[in-house]
């Protein structure tokens, strides 16, 4: 088998002091194909922008690897984390704070180029800063203008082009589009997809509405407490997951069919997410969970292979239809 792009393994990220560790990522696991766009979903508070600002080294990890075409993000430094950094780029939340606003334009996307100057030569920026305006919708005379002159979906294409400009292979999306108009959202949405497609990104998509995740994603993760619970291909986590967090966030999913509103079971969780400074024992879970039993408190679950193709860890893993 072809080596995946990204291997990660027992990726842990610690805050505070090591006698009472806040664990926002603990024990994270997964690999990204080439080409390959990962879903990354659960509710805030659960680790998800820990675990992609310590994929990208903005902050340090406690423990675990990451390796990124052969190279240890967790573990690099100086040259090697700056030549590893060219391969993995991010599309921030916010396209209005993420754009610097006293930027032209052209100075924003040719930027990285000052830094990695073997990437495009001088003489070639002004032509590759209108190619790459135009590979996301924009017009080559937009790169005179500044931030401020753009709507939210024009500022988050800025930032998507500015991404491209080292031309990665990974590309890590940060809610790309929670921030956006609804009407601008499809717009981003098929514009990632095609980039995708075109340059063979592989991609890390993280995002709080399911909906986009499904449309993006050909696989899931689902996270809890800074443990990944459940991952899979994007139909078997949306049509038969295994579950119960993952059957109670599909759940909340509205349903824009007002005929089907009254018919499909909804699945209300008691209580707030643990602290993630003193997670519950056994399975993290378990606090919630309609399903819990003594074992749930003493025995943690390992991820092991459901139907489907699904990883769960759970120890009564069954499909919402199994009742």
């Amino acid at each position: 088998m072809t080596a995946p792009l990204l291997d990660v393994s027992s990726l842990a990220k610690h805050f505070g002091i090591p006698a009472a560790p806040v664990r926002a990522v603990d024990g994270v696991s997964f690999a990204i194909a080439r080409g390959e766009t990962l879903g990354l979903v659960g509710e805030s508070g659960c680790g998800k922008t820990s675990l992609v600002r310590t994929l990208l080294r903005l902050n340090a990890p406690t423990s675990g690897t990451a390796v990124l075409d052969g190279v240890d993000i967790a573990a690099a430094k100086g040259r090697e984390l700056r030549a590893i950094r060219r391969k993995m780029q991010v599309v921030f939340q916010d396209p209005y704070q993420s754009l610097n606003p006293r930027m032209r334009v052209d100075r924003i996307i040719s930027e990285p180029w000052a830094l990695h100057r073997d990437v495009v030569p001088r003489g070639q920026w002004s032509t590759e800063v209108a190619r790459l305006l135009a590979d996301v919708g924009l017009r080559a005379e937009h790169a005179e203008r500044y931030p401020n002159e753009f709507s939210g979906g024009q500022r988050q294409r800025l930032g998507i082009a500015r991404a491209l400009a080292l031309k990665p292979s990974l590309l890590v999306c940060d809610e790309p589009v929670s921030a956006l108009d609804v009407s601008v959202q499809a717009q981003v949405i098929n514009l990632l997809a095609k980039l995708r497609r075109e340059r063979n990104l592989a991609m890390l998509f993280v995002a709080h509405d399911l909906a986009v995740v499904r449309h993006v994603s050909d696989r899931v993760m689902v996270m809890y407490l800074g443990r990944i619970i459940e991952s899979g291909p994007t139909h078997s986590i949306f049509t038969a997951p295994r579950h119960p967090y993952t059957q109670a966030l599909l759940s909340a999913v509205p349903t824009p069919d007002p005929t089907l509103r009254g018919k499909r079971k909804r699945i209300v969780l008691a209580g707030d997410l643990p602290s993630p400074a003193n997670p519950p024992s056994g399975c993290r879970f378990r606090t919630r969970c309609w399903k819990a039993t003594s074992k749930c408190a003493e025995v943690e679950p390992e991820l092991t292979a459901q139907p489907g193709g699904l990883m769960t860890a759970c120890h009564y893993p069954e499909a919402p239809g199994d009742r």
